[in-house]
């Protein structure tokens, strides 16, 4: 992560007056909507004696989304996002960020990204006001004259406003994250890189960082962040791609993968919460569920294929989900929930690759 700008003597303060220089306006027109904000193509990343921590990463994000990044620890997400934001160098490959080839591109390209990586680089002796207005001044692009304002606004829109004036030492973790995106948040952005954005934060942050993503979304800004929290990606990404030793495993929408799952167990799973287990077990294998399972008031079952039904009540179909409630009903089963699973985001990667998962890499 770049470190901060150096500070200015104490007493000292950015410039308040004076024209902001204009962006570079060199280099290709900006390409159509359509094109992915972030796509690669066999990037590679080898280390001395030939360790690959990224192997031939063909990645596409699309615009709008808010795109979540998966593995392991050390399967190579946080190499993969440093090569996208132009902080190492790939091996082989290349990395398009906005339409735009990186690193080449990065001087055109990073003024429209906000990043987050491994943690916020943060001032101790300042206040938390106090470091944002150094960032914005260290941006070339930005106006002085409406720093305060553009300070102001990205305190508030993370939560900071009435801590504003509080020495960044005296933050906690989750402060400090919070404060991290503040000054990614400084500009309009129209792609923002999000390393772990929720780490240590408490439930009602977390609440609050997962609100004002998908506000930024809705807004048209691309969201990417890396998190180790497959629950989390799950309340909050269109989209995910899945990593393991390197290498792309899947990536698509998350319903889309959680059908995937769903779909190698059959039409998925159902879910009957009853105090008549016994009987719904019953009438639910007459309807051709298979692997049902009972445990308290609760009982499950995988729901059969095409093929599978041609042997249960009206075959050559899975069974119709209000029907099978019915006979449940008229059997005299007692029945006080009824609903088919999704597959979770744990279970796509379990799927996928075998294993547990660990925290991000």
């Amino acid at each position: 992560m770049p470190q901060p700008p150096a500070p200015e003597p104490d007493g000292a303060r950015p410039p308040d007056d004076g024209p902001a220089p204009s962006p570079p306006d060199d280099g290709p027109p900006p390409r159509p909507a359509g094109e992915p904000a972030i796509e690669t193509r066999g990037l590679t990343k080898a280390y001395r004696g030939g360790r690959l921590a990224v192997d031939g990463l063909d990645l596409a994000v699309p615009r709008g989304s808010i795109f979540g990044f998966l593995g392991p620890n050390g399967c190579g997400k946080t190499t993969t996002i440093r090569m996208l934001m132009g902080l190492i160098e790939a091996s082989a490959g290349s990395a398009r960020v906005l339409g735009q080839p990186m690193p080449a591109a990065g001087r055109r390209v990073l003024p429209k990204v906000g990043a987050l990586i491994e943690g916020p680089a943060l001032y101790g002796f300042l206040s938390g006001r106090d470091n944002l207005r150094r960032f914005d001044a260290a941006d070339p692009y930005a106006d002085p004259r409406t720093r305060a304002e553009r300070v102001g606004r990205a305190l508030e829109r993370v939560g900071l406003a009435s801590a504003a004036g509080k020495k960044a030492r005296a933050y906690s973790l989750g402060m400090k994250q919070r404060l991290g995106l503040a000054a990614a948040l400084l500009q309009p952005r129209e792609l923002l890189v999000l390393d772990e954005p929720t780490n240590g934060l408490d439930p009602q942050g977390m609440r609050e960082i997962r609100a004002l993503i998908r506000a930024l979304a809705a807004d048209g800004t691309t969201v990417f962040l890396s998190s180790h929290l497959l629950d989390e990606i799950e309340q909050v990404c269109t989209h995910a791609a899945v990593m393991a030793r390197g290498r792309l495993i899947t990536q698509g929408t998350v319903a889309a993968l959680s059908a995937t799952v769903l779909g190698s167990r059959g039409h998925g799973r159902l879910t009957v919460t009853t105090p008549d287990t016994a009987d719904a077990v019953r009438i639910l294998k007459e309807h051709g569920l298979t692997g049902l399972e009972a445990a308290d008031d609760r009982v499950t079952g995988e729901l059969p294929d095409a093929t599978a039904a041609m042997g249960a009540p009206g075959g050559g179909a899975p069974p119709d989900l209000a029907e099978l409630n019915a006979a449940l009903v008229h059997a005299g089963v007692r029945v006080r929930g009824f609903g088919t699973e999704r597959a979770s985001l744990e279970d796509v990667f379990v799927q996928l690759t075998g294993e547990g998962f660990d925290v991000a890499g």
